[in-house]
């Protein structure tokens, strides 16, 4: 299968700047470089996303999988990025077929930065097939913990999300961006490059919210068992009980939620240890 051409277009993760703080002194913080980056199908324009640009170009091909306007990654020839322009061109090998109708509904999510989905992806959730993948109470504990110990753009700058892809308590790669939807594109086009050899055990991991869209694309991406620190909205919560797909949420330390598909999850609640006194 041809891969396609990828520049590798770099930029500053973070900038510095001068504040004043609680005590009225001047100093130096780090804040997240956010950026847009226009992106151009075969020269049409088709979004302009917002981002930190780490891997611009799996950016770029996640995009296009999770809207299924491409159905391989060898329909695209090249992804071309120049942050001198803010721009990325892509070029297809044969055209998408019927671009403009699929492309004229938009639905603008809950994801930080507005994240947006074209409309007839909803329609399409039916077709997913989940493969048969589980996860033990301890590798859930294992994937908090290495979330934790993970340098990262939040801790010296905070205001970004992070994703992550597992297989086990196996990390695979690490991805942070201004909105969790690009850092999960982002790990879809790295998925198209670098495909797993086997889908059966990934494990999706992130610090946002569990919208539709989160869990739409975590399917799309055969993923079957999606973890967040935060919670589960009430579209999300129904999409993922008519996949099958294991939401946990809430997950801190060792306490967690199991929103849907526990069945998926092997508990071993002494793990947890005990439970807290109540108070009086």
């Amino acid at each position: 299968m041809p891969l396609p051409h990828l520049t590798q277009a770099r930029a500053a993760l973070t900038q510095e700047i001068d504040v004043v703080n609680e005590h009225g002194e001047r100093e130096a913080v780090s804040i997240p470089a956010e950026r847009d980056l226009t992106v151009y199908v075969d020269k049409r324009e088709l979004v302009t996303l917002m981002t930190l640009g780490a891997r611009p170009e799996w950016l770029v091909l996640g995009y296009l999988r999770n809207q299924r306007l491409v159905a391989g990654v060898d329909e695209v020839e090249s992804v071309t990025v120049d942050w001198d322009t803010n721009a990325a061109a892509v070029r297809t090998r044969a055209g998408i077929d019927r671009i403009e109708e699929r492309t004229s509904r938009r639905v603008v999510t809950t994801g930080c930065g507005q994240g947006s989905m074209f409309g007839g992806l909803m329609d399409e959730i039916e077709s997913i097939r989940l493969p048969a993948t589980a996860i033990t109470q301890a590798q859930l504990y294992g994937i908090v913990n290495a979330i934790r110990l993970q340098e990262s753009t939040y801790k010296s700058a905070g205001s970004v999300h992070g994703c992550a892809l597992f297989r086990g308590e196996e990390m695979l790669l690490f991805v942070e961006d201004v909105g969790r939807h690009n850092a999960i594109d982002t790990i879809a086009g790295w998925m198209w490059v670098q495909p797993p050899s086997d889908p059966t055990g990934l494990v999706f991991y992130t610090t946002g919210r569990l919208t539709s869209e989160m869990v739409i694309k975590a399917a799309q991406m055969g993923v079957a068992i999606v973890v967040s620190r935060s919670g589960i909205t009430q579209m999300g919560h129904q999409i993922a009980q008519r996949l099958g797909l294991c939401t946990i949420g809430r997950a801190t330390n060792r306490r967690f939620l199991c929103y849907t598909a526990p069945e998926r999850l092997v508990l071993d609640p002494q793990l947890a240890g005990a439970r807290p006194t109540p108070r009086a």
